[in-house]
C-alpha cells in the first residue's frame, strides 16, 4: 500500500514545487499547478502543469546519459503517494549549490537587459550590434543568485561564483552547464525547436561528485521557441511561460511589475492556452502524445 502524503514531513514549499522527507537518505518532490512569474506566484494554477513539467524533466535525465542526476526511483515508485503519482519523484538528498546555472546561447530577457546597459551579460563580454533574439558566437554561463519567493534572482559574474564556491567548482558548474546546454540545444533543434537558454541547479552528494537536480530542461526553466519562425531582432514566440508574462505586462492586464502590487488573477483563456503551449513543448520535444506518458493520468 503505498502511504500518505502526510505520512511525510514537509521541508520546504517553493514556487511551484514542495519538498517532503522521505528518509535520511531521500526525498520527495512534487511539482504543484502553480505558475510563477517576475517573482510572484500567480492564480489560477495551470491544470496538468506539475505532470508537464515532470514528464519533461523525466525524458532528459533519461537523453542527458552519462550526467549523474538526483532520480532515486521510478515515475510509479512505490514510496511516492497516490495522490501525486505523476508529478512527483523520489531523489537523492543532496548539498545543493547556492546558485542557479544558467546557460545563454541567444540574447534576451535580463541577459538582452544588461546587454544594452553595458555590453556584457554576467561579466562576459559580448560584440557590439546583438539584438533580440540574436544567437551569440558561443553559448555562455550566466549564474544568478537563488532568490526567495518574492525577491528577485540577481546575475553575478562567474568570478563572483568562484569566490563564494572555490574555482574548482565553479569551473566544474560552468562546465556541465555548458555542456548540458549544447547536448540539449543541438536535440531541440532536430525537433524544430531553438533551445535559447536554460537554467540548472547542482548538487553534490555524499562523494562530491557534481548531480544534476531539481527540473531540466522544462518550460519553466528554459526558453524554448518555434524554429521555422525565427527572426532575429524581435521577441520570439515561445513554448514556455513567456506567454503569461506577455499577457501580464500588456494592456489587457493593466499591472506594472515594479509597482509591488499583487498580479492580477489570469483570465481562463490565459489558462488554457499556457497549458497548451505546455503540452506542445512536451510532445515536440519527446515525439510522444503527453495523455500516452504513464504519470499523465496516474
Amino acid at each position: 500500500m503505498r502511504p500518505e502524503l502526510s505520512d511525510y514531513d514537509h521541508l520546504s514549499g517553493g514556487k511551484v514545487r514542495e519538498i517532503y522527507e522521505v528518509d535520511a537518505a531521500t526525498l520527495l518532490m512534487v511539482a504543484t499547478d502553480r505558475i510563477s512569474a517576475f517573482d510572484f506566484s500567480l492564480d489560477p494554477e495551470i491544470p496538468d502543469k506539475g505532470r508537464v513539467l515532470t514528464a519533461t524533466s523525466m525524458f532528459f535525465f533519461d537523453l542527458l546519459d552519462g550526467v549523474p542526476n538526483h532520480l532515486a526511483g521510478p515515475i510509479d515508485d512505490e514510496r511516492i503517494p497516490e495522490e501525486v503519482l505523476g508529478r512527483a519523484q523520489v531523489v537523492t538528498r543532496l548539498q545543493m549549490i547556492p546558485f542557479e546555472c544558467v546557460a545563454r546561447g541567444y540574447l534576451t530577457g535580463s541577459g538582452k537587459k544588461e546587454y544594452d546597459a553595458t555590453g556584457t551579460v554576467c561579466g562576459v563580454e559580448l560584440p557590439e550590434g546583438l539584438t533580440e533574439a540574436s544567437r551569440l558566437p558561443e553559448p555562455i554561463f550566466t549564474p544568478a543568485t537563488k532568490a526567495e519567493q518574492g525577491e528577485h534572482d540577481e546575475n553575478v559574474s562567474f568570478a563572483y561564483v568562484a569566490s563564494a564556491l572555490g574555482e574548482d567548482l565553479a569551473t566544474r558548474l560552468r562546465e556541465a552547464t555548458l555542456d548540458i546546454y549544447a547536448r540539449a540545444a543541438a536535440y531541440a533543434e532536430t525537433r524544430g525547436i531553438i533551445l535559447a537558454d536554460t537554467k540548472l541547479e547542482f548538487g553534490l552528494d555524499e562523494d562530491g561528485t557534481l548531480v544534476l537536480a531539481d527540473e531540466v530542461l522544462t518550460p519553466d526553466s528554459s526558453r524554448y521557441w518555434p524554429a521555422d519562425s525565427y527572426e532575429e531582432g524581435r521577441v520570439q514566440p515561445s513554448f514556455d511561460k513567456q506567454y503569461v508574462r506577455n499577457w501580464l505586462t500588456g494592456p489587457k492586464s493593466d499591472w506594472d511589475p515594479a509597482d509591488g502590487t499583487p498580479p492580477p488573477e489570469l483570465p481562463g483563456s490565459v489558462v488554457e492556452a499556457t497549458r497548451d503551449r505546455y503540452v506542445e513543448a512536451y510532445e515536440r520535444l519527446s515525439g510522444t502524445k503527453f495523455g500516452d506518458w504513464p504519470g499523465a493520468m496516474a
